[in-house]
């Protein structure tokens, strides 16, 4: 394993142990001695001959050993000189848990700066600085101040709080939710989330990976890394910061609308990860994934003793998109042998207010015998009379002879079944205290199963004139202009397979009404300036115009109000173009995010993307299943298919535009921001014309 000496070192040093309760570095050494710690313990304090115990050591050089694991301790201006005796030493693993450094300012993050700097230079890693540190149950580690150690367990835990990671160990020990390792990573200086990630994927002990994020270090090593250790454990993220509406100012609709709680979004949809709101929702899932099966499918069967918990359990798998399981003829005949007449053989199985301990352990066992079945949930309310730990117990009996199904629980009450929670959860089965949550974790896990099974990502790649591209970019770079024109910004389009309306630019009334006549009337009017972005707002966009004269008033007035409502803006004409008659105007646009690149935007066209903000985005490159899950993942998507006689819109032709606009903006990392719209489309067989589009370019 990569962080070997991190997770099981031979011996600890703990540079500023100290004699005073309270303190950090006396809680660290206390909590190393409390947890049980079986190598050597070397505590560095120049002021003191023996702590706890333990003799101590004015430094590291005297010690006349090399600890495999320094943790530092003291002030953060002391902590390049401790670095410095790391290196001459020899020792390689180090964990900082002095703060004062980048999170402080400039100053703290020239002294971080240096503090890496040595490190690199003596070939140390570091966890920290500004951090909690590192807690491993498995090998007695408790090299931390955050409490007591919490059970061995299979949950690999990260986090960027030390705080919080502080609250989640004390609520771990409370609910008995054990760990493989728990790393409180800081201002990850040096080791970062990634790290971690992949020294848990590596790691025997580690079932699933939790933790709580604040930033990600490198986006796109992140996406491609974590997509791949999704498919061997499930990673559970919580993710904070994420409110901001953006860094700077966005000249798109796309950009407007794509903060970074967008692109988070989708890293975690394409890598896999399952998104968690909150530390218990967090916990609720995480115990699942850690002692239980995946389900082989989305079929679910309710064993209950009272009508209102499952019927409340049964609109949960409803509105959760999973299914009934179909219970087979033969099962239903057992169940009707041995159960009373009243109760339900069907799903939900109704097992009635008096049902005991036998008769919840007959009917688990009998369903968990049937093929159709993929999960079981057992609902439970305590009446008088309910045998809650005698059933728990009966259910441990059951899911350890049959352990090939996802069998979980939900206990409604308090006192009443604590008794029972603690077996349940000693014997591995989850425990939860609403059906909405026991439901909702069965839905993560067979969504999470869906998308390990998934078909393996291909991205067309369409045939396209990327040397027209290149010279458009370049002419708008040189001369240091952001906007990319009407005209150039279809001539782009047009060299990656997209058709645009015709049109000319017209300076004067006479000629807009000669070009509209060669084109075919009705035409559009559109002003055309490059200082002026959104047309529509200064009455700029004329539609329908059906003659001559309708083309010439509507040249005169805008070439009358415009200058006036926008005087620094240079006009250059107007641009008369065929006006597309019939289809849905949507719209494909991209915003580049700083960390995690192009994110793809689909959503009903015209003004209505301001106005309805139907939305969806994903991760650049897109397969073609991908694109065609962006409009289904919108509301207006029904709209698309025809409703109420409509006629159907062509899907597939949507699809292709928006993977087209994909490659474009993936070999193009100078795009920054783009929209089509509008993109209008027809029936099935018709051609989608981009009718407007806007691109912002900046030297990559």
């Amino acid at each position: 394993m990569a962080l070997k000496k991190f997770f099981n070192p031979s011996s600890v040093a703990i540079v500023g142990a100290s004699r005073t309760k309270g303190k950090v570095g006396y809680e660290i050494l206390r909590s190393m001695l409390d947890g049980g710690f079986k190598g050597g313990i070397f505590p560095i304090n120049p002021k003191s001959e023996t702590i706890e115990g333990l003799k101590c050591y004015p430094d590291l050089e005297s010690i006349g050993q090399v600890p495999e694991l320094v943790i530092i301790v003291v002030p953060a201006k002391a902590v390049p000189t401790v670095m410095q005796q790391c290196a001459k030493i020899g020792s390689r693993a180090v964990v900082i848990i002095t703060a004062g450094f980048k999170e402080v300012g400039q100053e703290g993050r020239e002294l971080e700066n240096r503090v890496i700097q040595i490190a690199r230079q003596g070939h140390i890693r570091v966890i920290g600085p500004n951090c909690l540190g590192v807690i491993v149950p498995g090998s007695n580690l408790n090299a931390s101040f955050g409490g007591e150690m919490p059970a061995k367990g299979t949950i690999g835990y990260i986090s960027q709080s030390g705080a919080l990671m502080a609250a989640i160990l004390d609520m771990a020990n409370a609910n008995r939710i054990g760990f493989s390792k728990l790393v409180s990573i800081g201002n990850k200086a040096d080791i970062n989330e990634l790290d971690i990630i992949k020294a848990f994927a590596a790691d025997a002990e580690t079932r699933v990976i939790a933790g709580y994020l604040e930033s990600i270090v490198d986006g796109n090593t992140f996406v491609n890394q974590a997509e791949q250790i999704s498919l061997r454990k499930p990673i559970l993220l919580m993710k904070a910061g994420v409110t901001s509406a953006g860094a700077k100012a966005a000249s798109s609709h796309t950009g407007s609308l794509a903060g970074s709680e967008v692109a988070y979004e989708c890293v975690f949809e394409r890598a896999g990860i399952i998104r968690c709101s909150s530390i218990k929702q967090q916990f609720d899932y995480a115990q699942a994934f850690a002692n239980q099966p995946l389900p082989g499918g989305s079929r679910v069967v309710l064993i209950t003793n009272a009508g209102g918990a499952g019927i409340m359990a049964a609109d949960s798998v409803e509105q959760h998109g999973l299914s009934f399981a179909k219970l087979s003829e033969e099962t239903t005949a057992k169940l009707a042998a041995k159960l009373p007449a009243s109760a339900n053989i069907h799903n939900p199985v109704d097992i009635l207010g008096d049902a005991l301990a036998d008769r919840y352990e007959f009917v688990l066992d009998t369903v968990l015998d049937d093929e159709g079945v993929d999960v079981v949930l057992v609902l439970l309310t305590p009446q008088a009379m309910t045998q809650p730990t005698a059933t728990a117990e009966a259910m441990v009996r059951i899911t350890h002879r049959k352990p090939a199904k996802t069998v979980l629980a939900c206990f409604l009450g308090a006192s009443k079944i604590a008794e029972a929670a603690k077996i349940l959860k000693k014997g591995k089965i989850p425990i939860y205290d609403s059906t909405e949550m026991a439901v909702s974790t069965i839905k993560v896990m067979t969504d999470y199963l869906r998308w390990k099974t998934r078909p393996k990502r291909v991205v067309k790649l369409f045939a396209v004139n990327r040397r027209k591209v290149e010279n458009v970019i370049e002419r708008y770079l040189r001369r240091g202009s952001r906007e990319i024109g009407e005209e150039d910004s279809k001539e782009i389009l047009e060299a990656y397979g997209f058709v645009t309306p015709k049109g000319s630019i017209a300076t004067t009334a006479e000629q807009a009404a000669n070009i509209a006549q060669q084109l075919g009337f009705p035409v559009v009017l559109k002003i055309w300036s490059p200082d002026i972005l959104h047309k529509s707002d200064l009455g700029g966009v004329k539609l329908g115009l059906e003659n001559a004269t309708a083309v010439m008033d509507a040249f005169d007035l805008m070439m009358h109000r415009i200058p006036k409502q926008a005087p620094n803006a240079n006009i250059l004409g107007v641009l008369v173009q065929e006006m597309c008659r019939g289809g849905k105007e949507v719209i494909l646009g991209m915003h580049r995010d700083p960390h995690f690149g192009p994110l793809m935007m689909f959503g009903m066209g015209g003004i209505m993307v301001e106005v309805l903000k139907d939305v969806a985005f994903y991760l650049a490159p897109l397969t073609a299943e991908e694109a065609k899950q962006m409009l289904i993942n919108t509301r207006t998507y029904k709209m698309l298919k025809g409703v109420r006689g409509q006629e159907s819109t062509d899907i597939d032709a949507i699809a292709e535009g928006l993977q087209r606009l994909s490659q474009l903006v993936t070999e193009f990392p100078q795009i920054q921001e783009m929209d089509i719209n509008p993109y209008v489309v027809g029936r099935a067989g018709t051609t989608a014309i981009a009718v407007d589009a806007r691109i912002s370019v900046e030297q990559s």
